[in-house]
């Protein structure tokens, strides 16, 4: 189905973009495009104003500040992540989550902004990022603020950036000794997943974010030990939804072995 007439803006800078996010009540923000093309051609979401993000080079960088942790620009694209050496030194679970994600194609287009952004239950980054304790910046025009991970995923497609906000940066802690893993249960080679699971483990306690089981990323706490993380999940009053990939029982199952698979990974 083809796009419904909509409205086009290039900007060059973060504060052009963020004046005419403001400007325009129907305003969204285009980054890899992935996702709010496809929901534009179903009819289920139709913009005023379509704000093109891929002019802004400002937010395509990778760096590593003095203090060991690890800033992406919000357009940093998938492939840009598994080819940096800032991210293979710094939290290399990052490149290889990225590189589970879709084609090639997708992941030369999409970024981890609009990855996290866009909150879909099932996309692979938004457990990870709240696994690593991530923060992430987020600029309007009265300037800008920082958000904890477990603050920025608010619903299904929900986030905290706000009308006439852009997310700017995701900062990724020093890992200082920390050992990262991933698992998942994909729907296919190159789907979306029926579960997944991003852990970070230190001194023997892991950091889990559950992917795929509520409107948010789930955060668990455990020890390392599989039957400690099978019984930690269990307590965690997981409530997810059926479909056709899995019943709700079955992705209660999966969880702890998908959460298992990631401390172990980690570990």
């Amino acid at each position: 189905m083809l796009l419904s007439a909509v409205e086009y803006a290039r900007p060059s800078t973060v504060e052009d973009a963020v004046r005419l996010l403001s400007a325009h009540d129907g305003a969204r923000a285009l980054a890899g495009g992935q996702t709010l093309t496809n929901v534009m051609k179903a009819r289920a979401a139709a913009p005023d104003v379509l704000i093109d993000l891929n002019g802004l080079d400002e937010l395509r960088t990778i760096s590593r500040p003095g203090d060991g942790s690890l800033e992406l620009g919000a357009m940093t694209t998938l492939s840009q992540m598994i080819r940096s050496s800032e991210v293979a030194e710094a939290r290399p679970i990052l490149g290889e989550v990225a590189s589970q994600i879709a084609d090639v194609q997708v992941r030369n287009r999409g970024t981890i902004g609009g990855n996290i952004c866009s909150n879909d239950p099932t996309n692979h980054l938004p457990p990870l990022v709240a696994a690593l304790g991530a923060t992430m910046t987020i600029h309007s025009d009265d300037g800008e603020r920082t958000v904890t991970s477990d603050e920025f995923f608010v619903g299904v497609y929900m986030t905290a950036v706000g009308p006439g906000e852009l997310l700017t940066r995701i900062t990724i802690p020093a890992a200082a000794g920390a050992k990262d893993g991933f698992a998942s249960i994909p729907i296919g080679r190159d789907g979306t997943c029926i579960v997944n699971a991003a852990a970070t483990v230190t001194d023997g306690q892991a950091r889990i974010g559950l992917g795929c089981v509520a409107a948010t990323p789930l955060l668990v706490t455990s020890a390392t030990g599989e039957s400690a993380v099978r019984e930690a999940v269990r307590g965690a009053g997981l409530d997810p939804p059926s479909d056709v990939h899995a019943s709700a029982d079955y992705r209660k199952h999966l969880s702890e072995i998908v959460a298992s698979r990631a401390v172990e990974a980690a570990a």
